[in-house]
This record gives C-alpha cells, structure tokens and sequence, in this order.
C-alpha cells in the first residue's frame, strides 16, 4: 500500500499558487488514473481530500491535506498511523524554491530544506525517512521574500505545467517500477 501525499493550502485565495504545485501534480496523476480510482472526498477525521484505488494490483491512496501547508504533518500522521503506512510507502509531493523552476527531483531520507510542509510532517511523525518528489520553483526575477514567492499565482505557466507532468510520469514510473531508487536514477 502507498500513501501519495500532495501538499498545498485550500482555498480559491491559493489555487495556481506555487506553494500548490504539489496538488496540482497530485490531480495530473489522478487525472492519468482516474478509472482506477474512487471519486476524491473530503474526509473530515483525516482533515485531508482522499480517494482510494488500485494500481498494478497495489492499494494507492491519494491525498490532499486541508490543514494548511504550515500543518501538514496532522493529516499526513493520522493517515500513516491509521493505514499503518512504513516510510518507504509514504510518497509526499511538494514544491522546492531550492531546486530550479521545473526541475524535479525525487529523495529519501532528506531534511526540511526550509519547507514549512516537511517541517510539520517530520516533526508530527519523528522521521524524515519518507520519498519525496520535490518540484522545483527557484526564482529567476524580483527576489521576493520566500513567503510572499509560494503564494503568488504561478506565472511561468508553460514550465510549471512540464514539471507537473513530469512529476505525475515519475510517480507512475515508480509505481510501476516498484522501484524508488531506478526511479530515482531515471527522473533526477
């Protein structure tokens, strides 16, 4: 069983922002998948908007937190003790201001790197030894101060979309794969 895991914030006030690319590769993949899938609930217990499926005879289940970024790490513990997920099956999806903008890149075992999300996840779930498929949105223009830069609208649509779809594509290499590391070797 996997655990997929997009982070964002809810709400029409941060939809297209780069702080949601992490739900906006989480819907790609969906959407590439969708068939296999039930219809996305929110779940109010879990505080996150989940469907469940099957891929390659493996339960999948999809997520979108709705506790904001900041708290990410409420959902994501609750579901993980609830599913009885090992860290090698909890994928999480998110943006990285440290990596160049549409370069992905997927790790184990890597610290916060600054991101508020993974902060609150490893610090709710004491470990950091979880997948991660990092998209990167490194700022080429003005320098904003990182918090104000996640929150605005994305605006360099064409190479936000290529990472989006390239994010959905490795999630699906690596599930067909079920392999991290040839994954891994693959797409960084």
């Amino acid at each position: 069983m996997k655990l997929i895991v997009g982070l964002g914030n809810p709400g029409l006030k941060y939809k297209n922002t780069w702080h949601n690319l992490g739900w906006l590769a989480l819907d790609a993949f969906f959407d590439s998948v969708e068939e296999n899938f039930s219809k996305p609930k929110i779940n109010k217990k879990f505080q996150a908007e989940i469907t469940e499926g099957q891929i390659n005879e493996e339960k999948i289940i999809l997520v979108k937190p709705q506790t904001f970024m900041n708290n990410s790490g409420l959902a994501v513990q609750e579901l993980v003790n609830f599913y009885k997920i090992e860290p090698a099956d909890l994928w999480i999806i998110h943006d990285d201001i440290d990596l160049p903008l549409g370069k992905i890149r997927i790790s184990v075992d890597a610290s916060s790197g600054g991101h508020n999300g993974i902060k609150s996840i490893i610090q709710h779930l004491g470990r950091q030894d979880f997948v991660r498929f990092r998209i990167g949105i490194m700022q080429t223009e003005n320098k904003l101060p990182t918090e104000k830069y996640v929150l605005e609208k994305i605006n360099r649509v064409k190479e936000a979309q290529i990472a989006i779809e390239q994010t959905a594509q490795a999630i699906q290499t690596a599930l067909d794969n079920n392999d991290i590391k040839k994954t891994m070797n693959q797409f960084n």
